[in-house]
């Protein structure tokens, strides 16, 4: 086995080991895997003795991450997507393997930028673009002790949808289908959004290439559409019809703010938050240019 994924019990992990599964990956995560038992073992990045990793891996693909955007406390961010990065490379270290990919997230540039590139300066508003973006910055420190043997690829994928993913897309059909939607906003802030099928083709594709040198992509399928024109074409699809009513995007913050008080005392999770409306009323849309230039999904 000459792939070490870490984190691949998750959605993206189990689609990617799905395409590779013929015996050439093995995959470490803390949870079990639903489809892959036979080639998982468990462990935790956080836990340094557990990241033993075989001689002959060549290449380790990590996808681990904390990215809910409702993990409590904010420090979880730190200790797992930084901390255990950065076991992950010391390990790496004591195996002698050279090759990473790394999947951080276009959250390292914000909300409500104008299609920003893969040389756009940062600035992530949540701890979680803030962490991947620490993380970015130790395996570039880690590349740059050894550059002419390590390789390094870094995927900043927009928002991901797909088959068995229960995130915010699903959130979004989820909840146009049980006609409780409400737009909130003017509906005209872009939305650029990822397949997860092409992101595995494509993280295949770049373990085959076995690319050198440092490397960072942004990765979204295109077109972008408006949050109009994303739902208006749900609602087709659907064969339904949506309110034409819309809530003021200060109102929508104020409900927000509300339910966060209430998770706050009751300590109960939920739907929404102050943050997921302004991510939703938020311009998120990315060049995603330079991938396009060497990969056809």
């Amino acid at each position: 086995m000459s792939i070490q994924i870490i984190g691949g019990s998750g959605f993206v992990g189990s689609k990617l080991i799905s395409l590779l599964k013929n015996g050439v990956c093995h995959n470490l995560d803390k949870n079990p895997s639903p489809f892959f038992n036979e080639i998982t073992t468990i462990g935790n990045i956080l836990n340094k003795e557990q990241l033993n990793f075989d001689v002959k891996i060549k290449t380790v693909v990590l996808l681990a991450a904390e990215h809910r955007d409702d993990v409590s406390p904010s420090s979880l961010y730190y200790d797992v997507n930084v901390k255990g990065t950065k076991n992950v490379l010391s390990a790496m270290d004591n195996s002698g393997i050279k090759n990473l990919i790394f999947t951080s997230s276009v959250a390292v540039y914000g909300l409500n930028k104008v299609n920003p590139n893969e040389k756009n300066n940062v600035d992530p508003f949540n701890h979680y673009g803030k962490s991947k973006w620490e993380a970015e910055l130790a395996i570039k420190e880690w590349y740059e002790n050894d550059p002419k043997n390590k390789s390094v690829t870094i995927l900043r994928p927009t928002v991901i949808f797909g088959e068995r993913n229960r995130g915010n897309v699903y959130n979004l059909l989820k909840q146009i289908s049980s006609g409780r939607f409400i737009m909130i906003g003017k509906g005209v802030n872009k939305k650029s959004m990822a397949y997860v099928g092409n992101i595995v083709a494509f993280i295949k594709d770049r373990l085959e290439v076995s690319q050198k040198g440092y490397h960072v992509y942004n990765y979204a399928d295109k077109p972008d559409f408006t949050m109009t024109e994303l739902t208006q074409l749900i609602e087709s699809k659907m064969n339904i019809s949506l309110p034409k009513k819309r809530i003021p995007y200060w109102v929508g913050m104020l409900g927000g703010y509300g339910f966060d008080i209430y998770s706050s005392i009751f300590r109960k999770k939920t739907s929404i938050s102050s943050v997921r409306v302004k991510k939703f009323c938020a311009t998120t849309h990315f060049d995603a240019s330079k991938v396009c230039k060497i990969f056809k999904p």
